[in-house]
């Protein structure tokens, strides 16, 4: 291998025997008893996953527009553009889909490497420096507490921990005028990747850019460096070792340059965005038909907890994980008192560092941040912006050579004075104090080391040291508070196995659902185990699904973007399941086909209560309500529901679990079985339940009825469904798919009946087609089309000044 990649190379290899060490030191999966499966991880990441792995095998239901799946049938490319458009995702198609675990697992290490490599191939690009300090620096910012304490669980957003010094280095070449084709290429793939951390990273790497405008002179070479050591011309093969400053002054980067430099780089920007635009319009528009979350206020973190964030071994889910290598903390404290660094250059890389800091805790900059919504869960998901900007600040330093021992002094006592303001802080441990120490005397010593020879030797194993022990530490102790303070699922196993394969063997779709049903395993179940199912957990899961499953007796939790399985004969029947796990088995149903007709009439509107409602949308009476002394007829079988009870409900020796208490969650409507003997009563744990007795008889002669006004038969596509209805029908045909946007129907309007997808039939209707289109896409693609037209354009002039510039070639002699 070159050498030129070496540097990347060991900034890689350090990131994964960091993260892997720290895992197995927690005896965490993939290395021990300890599994992962916590909060998104389990109930998004690795299902959509699962997901994509079906669908890059054609073994899906759906396509890359709908999900026949979860959700009774949803939308899928906001969900793609959200959890899936990055380039790692479809990796997972390597390994067999029962190892799905082991693939997403792989995939976050691979993604925590390259972040590595890119920053440190960005510190290389930037200028002179000692080779393996900028292996040491690039891994240290793929190692910083974001990465290990939040991206390990949230694998979608390392995105855009490789995005920001990818950005920053298309602010290179824009300071540059290089590279106009590939500049905006680079933003594109990181805006797809993941655009909500990819947002953030432009916020940092426009500040980044800033500074580098400030700090350079109009060549492009850092102020004070030799003419030689200008960055203008090609990417260095090695990092060379820092060249003393010169004497001469640097000719500053006028007002009239930045300028137009700026303008240069809103254009590469806006160019990338555009050409992300037909993932991201979707996504977009998935958030606003999506069911809201929760309105909070920022709460900005104690000052003390903040500087605690700093160090190595700390955990907490509200404040910023700002742990980078003491390493780090310690050069660019040091960078403070470097009289061999200019002023400027020292005063704005450190005020960054300080802007960074204060705008994640000042309200209006939290809010520009996060675009402008305060996120559920951590308020601090641009903390590894951060991180990069404190990496840069040390590089900075470092392009002039090791500090001497004046300014390792002073930044050893800013690194102690951070130690000490930390002190009152609740999240400090013994370990942090320790490593920390450690780390600051190992770093001291290797600075004072001469760089050649054995002495080098020794200060690269001390760096090195201090950045695995560190992070590793840091790895394992996260891996164990995110299992005791977080929810947690079961893993894959043999039991889901089982599952699975058993709910394979009986699948009918698109005859009939089969439903992954009780207990679940995940948010997504539908999507993990399989099957066709009402679960569903989501950014984007729809406002009119949410409200029709709960006015149906449907449980959620997120407050009302966890959809749970309804285990309900009634919906069963209207949602065409035929199939559902139940109590570790397989029961079978004879349910409605998946359109149905209803006569011609208003739609329902529903009320208050979930049995009335189930009523309206069968069209028939299949509940009574219990006798005066609250019990049901023999033979019926009794619902109970309790929407806002947490406790366990009975009837005689059958019991059930409750989970409600809104808003965060709503437990479902739940059976509580058939009533064998006379006068006896539910107990309920806590008063404002409902109970109804379901009359099997009733509900088999409704379901008669509408079975014959039903379609003959239904083909479900990856993009719609067809249906074929009898002779003579009229009224509303109901197709059991909640009404979400994007449903079109020939010759006539999708409507909603009750919430779900409905088509007023035209006299002599015998076929009904209808398909689904993603909100947003066409626009998406006309945005993404225009900025396809204008990189051409910008390629075409940038190629034409080329050659005008271009001196013209020697005589030959």
């Amino acid at each position: 291998m070159p050498n030129t990649k070496r540097p990347y190379l060991l900034a890689a290899l350090l990131t994964a025997a960091a993260v892997c060490g720290g895992d197995a030191v927690a005896r965490v999966f993939p290395f021990g008893p300890r599994h992962r499966a916590v909060n998104d991880l389990a109930n998004q990441f690795v299902p959509f996953h699962a997901h994509l792995w079906d669908l890059l095998r054609g073994r899906a239901d759906g396509g890359p527009l709908l999900d026949w799946q979860a959700g009774w049938g949803t939308s899928f490319l906001p969900d793609y553009g959200t959890y899936l458009s990055s380039p790692f995702a479809p990796l997972v198609a390597l390994l067999p889909r029962g190892d799905i675990e082991y693939a997403v697992y792989a995939i976050t290490v691979l993604k925590t490497a390259a972040a590595a490599a890119a920053m440190t191939y960005l510190l290389c690009r930037l200028g002179p420096g000692t080779r393996w300090w900028a292996s040491v620096l690039g891994a240290s910012y793929a190692l910083c507490g974001w990465s290990l304490a939040e991206g390990a669980y949230n694998p979608m957003w390392l995105d855009g921990l490789i995005a920001f010094p990818l950005l920053c280095l298309v602010g290179e070449w824009v300071r540059e005028g290089r590279r106009p084709l590939l500049g905006p290429l680079v933003v594109a793939v990181c805006w797809v990747a993941n655009f909500y951390t990819a947002y953030m990273a432009t916020l940092g790497a426009a500040l980044v850019l800033l500074v580098r405008l400030a700090v350079t002179n109009s060549a492009g070479a850092p102020a004070g460096a030799p003419a030689g050591d200008s960055t203008g011309g090609t990417v260095p093969g090695a990092v060379r070792s820092a060249a003393p400053a010169t004497a001469r002054t640097p000719v500053r980067t006028t007002a009239r340059e930045a300028l137009r430099v700026m303008l240069r780089a809103g254009l590469t920007t806006g160019i990338g965005i555009a050409l992300a635009a037909p993932v991201l319009v979707p996504v977009l528009l998935g958030s606003r038909h999506a069911h809201p979350g929760l309105d909070r206020e920022f709460d900005p973190a104690p000052a003390t907890d903040v500087l605690a964030r700093l160090l190595p071994v700390t955990y907490s889910f509200a404040t910023p994980a700002a742990f980078v290598c003491t390493a780090v903390l310690l050069l660019v404290g040091t960078l403070l008192f470097r009289r061999d660094v200019p002023g400027r250059e020292r005063w704005l890389w450190a005020g960054l560092c300080v802007v960074v800091v204060a705008s994640m805790q000042w309200g209006p900059t939290h809010l520009l941040w996060h675009a402008f919504a305060t996120p559920n869960g951590s308020p601090y998901r641009q903390t590894f912006v951060l991180s990069g900007v404190l990496v840069l600040a040390a590089r900075a330093g470092l392009a002039h050579g090791p500090p001497d021992r004046r300014a390792l002094l002073g930044g050893t006592a800013v690194v102690l004075a951070l130690v000490a303001g930390s002190l009152p802080s609740p999240f400090l441990t013994p370990w942090a104090l320790l490593l920390t120490g450690a780390g600051l005397a190992a770093v001291a010593g290797a600075l004072l080391l001469p760089e050649r020879g054995r002495h080098g030797v020794l200060a690269a194993l001390l760096v090195t040291g201090t950045l695995l022990g560190q992070a590793a530490a840091t790895t394992a102790y996260a891996d164990r508070e995110r299992l005791a303070r977080l929810d947690d699922y079961p893993p894959w196993g043999a039991e889901q196995e089982r599952r699975a394969a058993a709910l394979a063997a009986a699948d009918g779709w698109p005859a009939y659902r089969t439903d992954p049903g009780l207990p679940r395993v995940a948010g997504n179940d539908p999507l993990l185990l399989g099957g066709q199912g009402a679960a569903y957990y989501s950014s984007h899961t729809p406002a009119v699904l949410t409200e029709t499953l709960t006015a149906l007796g449907g449980g959620w939790t997120s407050r009302g973007r966890n959809l749970l399985s309804l285990d309900n004969p009634v919906t069963d029947a209207l949602f065409g399941v035929g199939a559902r796990w139940r109590d570790g088995r397989l029961v079978r149903a004879e349910p409605l086909p998946l359109v149905t007709v209803r006569p011609p009439g208003p739609a329902p509107a529903y009320g208050p209560s979930p049995f009335r409602n189930q009523e309206l949308l069968l069209g028939s009476r299949v509940y009574g309500a219990p006798a005066a002394d609250g019990s049901c007829p023999v033979g019926t079988e009794v619902f109970l529901w309790a929407p806002d009870v947490t406790g366990t409900a009975r009837l005689g020796t059958y019991e059930t679990r409750l989970l409600g208490g809104r808003p965060k969650r709503r437990a479902a409507l739940v059976s509580l079985g058939i009533l064998r003997a006379p006068g006896t009563r539910p107990f309920v744990p806590a008063p404002g339940g409902e109970v109804a007795c379901l009359d099997h008889d009733r509900l088999r002669t409704a379901l008669a009825a509408l079975r014959a006004r039903a379609a003959t038969s239904v083909g479900i596509t990856s993009g719609g469904l067809t249906a074929t209805l009898p002779p003579g029908t009229t009224g509303t045909a109901v197709v059991a798919a909640p009404r979400i946007a994007g449903w079109r129907c020939e010759n006539t309007r999708a409507g909603a009946y009750g919430g779900l997808l409905a088509i007023d039939l035209a006299p002599g209707t015998t076929t009904l087609t209808c398909t689904f289109r993603t909100p947003g896409l066409r626009a998406g693609l006309t945005a993404g089309a225009g900025g396809l037209l204008l990189l051409a354009l910008r390629t075409a002039l940038a190629a034409r000044n080329s050659r005008r510039t271009r001196p013209p070639a020697p005589l030959s002699p």
